[in-house]
């Protein structure tokens, strides 16, 4: 029996360490550079890492930070009215879309590095920069590490406290016990994960079930997931948010289940220069749920003149 029960533990283990290995090189299938319906999309050398980014537009640089387990695609809705105003840059984090998922440093701080070294590739001296979910901290700590680049910050259901963490994810931090809750746990039921993020089950397609199933499929992608999540420590900084003061929009849904609007209106304290947009009806991705008016309202506090 004790045999047995071993046997088991190392077949798990083995299992495990396939769906936790990292993946140095190019994306399986990812796309050539090339342009697109809006933009062009590009590769670059960062950090040690191959990113992928667009670009898009003319004007004043704005950079677009997607959110966890998500991608670039998370801005369609955004980037082409954006891109009538701004230069618009939108990258996939390391780790997801068609970046790399190479061993490392996962952390907000890591991923705030990699987006200062894109805009010091693309030329841009200062930019704002708009954000989304677990994006939001990668903004902060940005705006943190490099103050005197970042002109204004947008920030959409923000994921930035370690008051919001699921106990799961506290747990996912213990060595090996972590690794094997997490990728049993990251790869389950996706279309549950997604029908929490929304108000309005209508916007839980199955084509987007289906592409965030082919997403899972690439090699490295739970690795990088963990780490991601791992890296999470805002206990460690959080209490910097105070000293944040460039000029910030938070734009929140209302019956968002993943980042909860308490947390919107926390931060809105937290931060000097906030001001809190609420959206009815509306979960965790505005910028499909309330894609028009909060387009607008992302359009407007970008394009107004700083107070002096």
């Amino acid at each position: 029996m004790k045999l047995a029960h071993s046997i088991h533990l190392l077949v798990l283990a083995g299992l495990l360490q396939g769906c936790l290995s990292f993946h140095n090189g190019p994306i399986p299938d990812a796309p050539p550079s090339g342009k697109k319906d809006v933009g062009v999309t590009h590769y670059v050398e960062l950090e040690g890492s191959r990113i992928h980014y667009l670009e898009a537009g003319e004007g004043p640089a704005v950079v677009l930070i997607h959110g966890f387990a998500s991608s670039l695609d998370a801005w369609n809705t955004v980037i082409g009215p954006l891109a009538k105003h701004r230069r618009v840059i939108a990258l996939d984090l390391k780790g997801f879309g068609y970046s790399d998922r190479a061993p490392g440093d996962y952390s907000p701080a890591a991923q705030a590095r990699i987006v200062n070294a894109l805009m010091e590739h693309v030329g841009a001296q200062t930019f704002e920069v708009v954000a989304h979910s677990w994006g939001a901290s990668v903004a902060l700590k940005l705006a943190l590490q490099e103050p005197e680049k970042v002109d204004k910050l947008a920030l959409y259901d923000a994921w930035v406290y370690y008051e919001q963490l699921p106990t799961f994810f506290q747990w996912a931090r213990a060595p090996f016990l972590g690794d094997m809750m997490f990728a049993l746990w990251y790869r389950e039921r996706p279309q549950d994960k997604i029908a929490g993020a929304f108000y309005d089950p209508r916007y839980v397609t199955q084509e987007l079930v289906d592409t965030v199933e082919t997403d899972l499929a690439i090699p490295g992608v739970t690795a990088a997931a963990l780490e991601a999540v791992r890296g999470q420590t805002y206990e460690d900084w959080q209490h910097q948010y105070k000293t944040i003061e460039q000029p910030t929009l938070l734009l929140w849904g209302e019956n968002d289940a993943v980042t909860r609007l308490e947390f919107g209106e926390r931060l809105a304290r937290d931060l000097p220069n906030a001001e809190l947009v609420i959206y009815p009806q509306c979960g965790h991705f505005p910028m499909i749920e309330a894609a028009k008016q909060s387009t607008r309202d992302l359009l407007e506090f970008l394009l107004a003149p700083e107070a002096p």
